[in-house]
């Protein structure tokens, strides 16, 4: 009974202590809201939210400490003067008595100075509801007044997808549990990953609650999810505290990074980017550890270091099968993990890209096929990456590529392009941008057909990556814009070398052209096909204008503004291309 008396002493003195938590947005990592969270009073027994609610239930207080948490709250909420989303925790046999509807009116809202659209009231799922019809009802009532519904600790309670589809929540909280070392497990990242498609499709918003670790973090933001709360962002407290800005930057960091995956196919994505840091081990180590360490944690391998060096490695289906044999445990248990560790792991520096680290992976002896693949930088351990992991980046990489690229050239579209301007604008670097754009391309395609003006589409951009690869190797950037427009931008200001790529490329396309045409189209030099107007006009063969911008990139200062200066060096190098009847060069040094 101490603790009855302790909770109506609570609940007289309203000595309930209010923590606020923030909710941020990944993209900009602003805050969007605050969890307000009760606690006892420190020191007591009952200081534990779960201890305290237990009890508040087992005495028949429940209503009484919801009332008394909720207002407090508000009314600290309001002198903090909190002007975000307010999340308050409701549970669904309180939500629906009419104390509490009488008690949640605008009127007594206004007193604080809060309005019912900042109120949310968070639905936790731990609770099983036996009506929902009239659950539904209850909660239509306050969603009329302005406010909003949130389902708390999804993945985790009686309902499930039920209690989603049963009351339309406009935001989700994925329980912590589903978090908790998602980095680390697949089948958690696939529930997430799905959690957030279905949020997409019904305009939902998805919250992640209880991140801890960056790696969650990391896996979060590459999974999509848009909001996070945990103890890596902030701590609850009773006084609002803005993000630490290291946290801030970290996030930065990483939403750049996931823009600039799109960049990437399996040749150039460097396989550390996906590493997952695991804490090493040592030689020494027993046997009788290694076993417990992969007991107590989800991981499958353990690097050996030595002096940070990677030395070797332990799978946890190795020392499994060596202990469960006769005489294993006598033999290994109390040993070193030295004697059965793999002495020749696949060890890969950081930057080598993915396609030749799963080319290396697949090429091992079959009973090592799924072993870790372990990372190093500057020689010293970095991380490790399962087969698992390897082959879903490959795939993801690849199918993210797919579709930024053009289905008939293969050439990255008009988003890639953009992308790529703008980090080479950012970093202010000294290019050379080249637009090509195949003269009278229209008048052949009426001519000729489509399926005839697809394979010159091809054998332009072929021209041009022949040509950029034997120059620059890869490094260059080649995209296509869509119709008959390319662009190449190459981190290269040498204007007669630039200028020897531009005259191979426009020779290489009036050689190859004439193998498009009929050999009297040929002799006469045009072809007579109606103009925009719909009258019959003569055309002279195509040919490829290449127009060239040699600056400092940091000039341009956004993507328009080089467009704008490449189609006036477009029309300009047009023109002589129709006097001379053959493709044309036209570059400007700015």
């Amino acid at each position: 009974m101490e603790d009855k008396v302790i909770l109506e002493e609570i609940i007289k003195n309203k000595s309930i202590r209010t923590f606020f938590q923030p909710i941020i947005d990944v993209m900009n990592s602003k805050i969007i809201g605050y969890e307000a969270l009760s606690r006892g009073p420190k020191g007591s027994p009952l200081e534990r939210p779960d201890l305290l609610f237990d009890a508040a239930e087992r005495y028949g207080n429940l209503w009484d400490l919801e009332y008394l948490c909720r207002s407090l709250a508000i009314e600290r909420a309001s002198k903090l003067n909190i002007d975000k989303y307010l999340f308050l925790n409701v549970d669904p046999r309180i939500i629906r008595d009419r104390n509490f509807r009488n008690g949640f009116t605008r009127d007594y809202l206004k007193k604080f100075n809060i309005d019912s659209n900042m109120i949310i009231f968070e639905i936790t799922e731990r609770t099983a509801i036996d009506d929902y019809k009239a659950f539904r009802e209850v909660l239509e009532h306050y969603i009329k007044q302005g406010y909003k519904i949130a389902i708390d600790d999804t993945g985790a309670g009686y309902s499930g997808i039920k209690l989603i589809t049963e009351t339309k929540p406009q935001f989700l909280k994925l329980d912590m549990g589903i978090i908790r070392d998602i980095d680390k497990d697949s089948f958690k990242q696939a529930v997430c990953r799905n959690f957030a498609h279905l949020c997409k499709l019904t305009n939902m918003k998805l919250i992640a609650e209880g991140v801890e670790t960056k790696d969650e973090l990391v896996t979060l933001i590459n999974l999509g999810i848009e909001y996070v709360q945990g103890y890596l962002i902030s701590r609850p407290s009773e006084t609002i505290q803005d993000i630490p800005s290291d946290i801030k930057e970290f996030i930065k960091e990483q939403i750049n990074e996931k823009n600039k995956n799109i960049f990437y196919t399996s040749k150039t994505f460097p396989i550390g980017k996906i590493a997952r840091f695991d804490e090493p081990i040592t030689k020494d180590m027993k046997c009788v550890k290694v076993k417990e360490m992969f007991n107590n944690s989800l991981c499958h391998g353990l690097v050996v270091v030595q002096n940070k060096i990677p030395i070797g490695l332990v799978m946890k289906n190795r020392i499994n099968m060596l202990l469960s044999s006769i005489y294993g445990n006598a033999l290994y248990l109390n040993k070193s993990v030295e004697l059965i560790m793999d002495r020749n792991p696949l060890i890969v520096d950081y930057n080598v890209p993915i396609a030749e680290v799963t080319h290396l992976a697949m090429s091992r002896q079959e009973d090592k096929l799924y072993d870790y693949v372990i990372v190093k930088r500057n020689e010293e351990y970095y991380g490790v990456v399962s087969i698992r992991r390897l082959l879903e980046c490959t795939m993801d990489l690849e199918l993210t590529y797919a579709r930024h690229t053009n289905p008939l050239t293969g050439l990255p579209g008009n988003i890639l392009i953009e992308n790529t301007l703008s980090d080479v604008i950012t970093k202010g670097k000294k290019v050379s941008i080249l637009y090509f754009d195949i003269n009278n391309f229209k008048a052949y395609n009426d001519t000729y057909g489509f399926e005839n003006g697809d394979r010159v589409i091809k054998l332009t951009s072929n021209i041009i990556t022949d040509c950029l690869k034997l120059h620059l190797k890869d490094n260059y950037f080649l995209g296509h814009i869509g119709g008959d427009d390319y662009i190449a931008i190459i981190e290269e200001d040498d204007f007669e070398f630039i200028n020897k790529i531009c005259t191979e490329i426009a020779e290489k396309f009036d050689t190859h052209i004439k193998g498009f045409y009929t050999l009297e189209d040929i002799a006469k030099g045009y072809v007579i096909s109606p103009n925009r107007q719909g009258e019959l006009q003569k055309f002279n063969l195509i040919s490829l204008c290449i127009a060239g911008l040699i600056c400092d990139a940091k000039k341009l200062k956004t993507p328009h503004m080089a467009a704008n200066i490449l189609s006036k060096i477009k029309i300009e190098c047009k023109s002589s291309c129709k006097l001379v009847n053959k493709s044309g060069i036209k570059i400007e040094i700015s």
